[in-house]
């Protein structure tokens, strides 16, 4: 069985020539070069957070699982958590560091989904998040809702980030400092998102049902709460092309052949020669929410 070693861990790989990606002839060996590559770019956005894994054994034709309990033969070196949730207590994964990545990685894992709550103060959120999807293919509306929110968000005193989703639509991130809780940041956000909608109703809309939203951009500001999970920067998602979140730059978003999936796991590596990654100063922006 093939194996490496990264730091003091040695990771035995399994199944490395299994197609995960199977229209485009990616596999598992591929899949774990990507995050072995990555990690040091992707780590400062995970690191500290429990992870919710998204895993494919049998590639993303097949149905995958959600997996959020460590099991017991995960190796000890991989740090855990104890989350109280209702009814008991979860004992999650945190991704420290790039071993952990990678084994994460050899056990399918396409997508790790990380908490807007670090693990030494998971009630306390550091990370504030609007999700906009279009309605439809037209990406148009989600460059539009961005840039609207970014202003909104700046009049506010608040730094706002964004970040192509490598799925549908655009994350606008803002980093708080740790001083409110959920239902703050929850309830702030959702007073942000129904400014937006009412600024332009036409276009926008924090209507969570799709038969009540008439074809305009939902706002979701549903990702602001205790163990929700979002999708961290440069996580592969199980689609066709293997897409890669992607943070942005704004000026980005005045490309027209911009598209939520514009990166790739075959692309991206080379993007960050030419184009650091944007968010690499997120932390020093983070603020507290104004009154």
């Amino acid at each position: 069985m093939p194996h490496i070693r990264i730091g003091s861990h040695t990771i035995e790989l399994s199944h490395t020539e299994k197609v995960l990606f199977p229209e485009d002839g990616i596999t598992k060996g591929d899949l774990i070069d990507y995050y072995r590559n990555i990690a040091e770019t992707m780590l400062p956005h995970i690191r500290g957070r429990p992870v919710m894994l998204q895993r494919f054994p049998n590639g993303i034709a097949k149905p995958g699982f959600v997996q959020k309990e460590a099991p017991d033969y995960y190796p000890d070196w991989i740090p855990r958590v104890e989350v109280p949730k209702e009814g008991g207590r979860l004992t999650e994964i945190v991704c420290d560091d790039a071993a952990t990545l990678v084994y994460l990685a050899n056990q399918a894992c396409i997508t790790p989904h990380v908490w807007l709550s670090r693990a030494d103060q998971l009630d306390v959120p550091d990370r504030m998040i609007f999700d906009l999807d279009p309605p439809d293919d037209d990406f148009a509306p989600a460059r539009s809702a961005a840039l609207s929110l970014r202003d909104l968000l700046t009049e506010m005193g608040l730094h706002a980030f964004v970040m192509a989703t490598g799925s549908r639509g655009l994350h606008v991130l803002v980093p708080l400092e740790r001083r409110a809780s959920f239902d703050v940041v929850r309830h702030f956000a959702q007073q942000v998102a129904g400014r937006l909608a009412k600024s332009d109703p036409d276009r926008y809309t924090t209507e969570p049902r799709k038969e009540a939203r008439h074809g305009r951009l939902f706002i979701d500001t549903f990702r602001n709460g205790y163990a929700q999970t979002a999708v961290p920067p440069y996580a592969v998602r199980p689609k066709p092309g293997a897409p890669v979140a992607t943070p942005l730059e704004w000026s980005e978003l005045d490309d027209p052949t911009l598209t939520a999936h514009h990166y790739t796991l075959r692309t991206i590596l080379q993007r960050l020669k030419s184009h650091p990654d944007p968010w690499r100063g997120l932390a020093s922006a983070a603020a507290s929410l104004p009154e």
